[in-house]
């Protein structure tokens, strides 16, 4: 008898920890953005974004997916967070359409390879050290819209590369960012 009442102790226990873990720990903390952070990141993503636009109406070719507005919020709001350096960017963003595309090749757009793709892109992205959330939208993207191979290149990698460039050029015109932290 003592044994059944240990054993449903304990798995009360569990239980009551695991329940009591989503309560939250702390008070949100309080983020304190002044003006020129947010002008800063405001003009990063108007320039980043615009020249994909831009890109998109003088050539016909597709330079811009919604990730990469994802893209601009971390690399311009959030700049010397790890998943906004170059490296997490490009390798986040190439991995995540090579999932997309090859999924979507091999199994088409239904729910369980979309889910796969998601799931495989979130390993890899963490195996390879180069999470980038905004990645993990393109194989919903990519399989959804039914985008091939060269889909990786424009506007995976020159969307990516566009986005790199201006995060250098403006996150380095304020004294105090020192962009990136690290490329490889």
């Amino acid at each position: 008898m003592e044994k059944v009442e240990q054993h449903e102790q304990v798995r009360t226990s569990w239980w009551h920890e695991y329940f009591v873990k989503m309560r939250g720990q702390h008070l949100a903390v309080s983020h304190r953005t002044n003006i020129a952070d947010a002008l800063t990141a405001a003009v990063g993503g108007f320039f980043g974004i615009g020249t994909l636009l831009l890109l998109t109406v003088m050539t016909g070719t597709t330079w811009l997916m919604a990730s990469l507005g994802a893209s601009c919020v971390l690399v311009f709001g959030a700049w010397n967070a790890p998943f906004s350096q170059p490296r997490n960017i490009l390798g986040g963003h190439v991995i995540s359409g090579l999932i997309g595309i090859l999924f979507h090749e091999l199994f088409g757009p239904n729910p369980l390879a979309i889910s796969a793709a998601v799931a495989l892109t979130i390993f890899l992205m963490m195996l390879t050290k180069t999470v980038h959330p905004p990645g993990g939208a393109n194989p919903i993207i990519i399989m959804l819209g039914g985008y091939g191979w060269n889909y990786l290149f424009t506007p995976i990698i020159v969307g990516a590369a566009v986005i790199i460039l201006y995060a250098v050029i403006v996150n380095n015109i304020r004294q105090n960012r020192h962009y990136p932290l690290f490329w490889w």
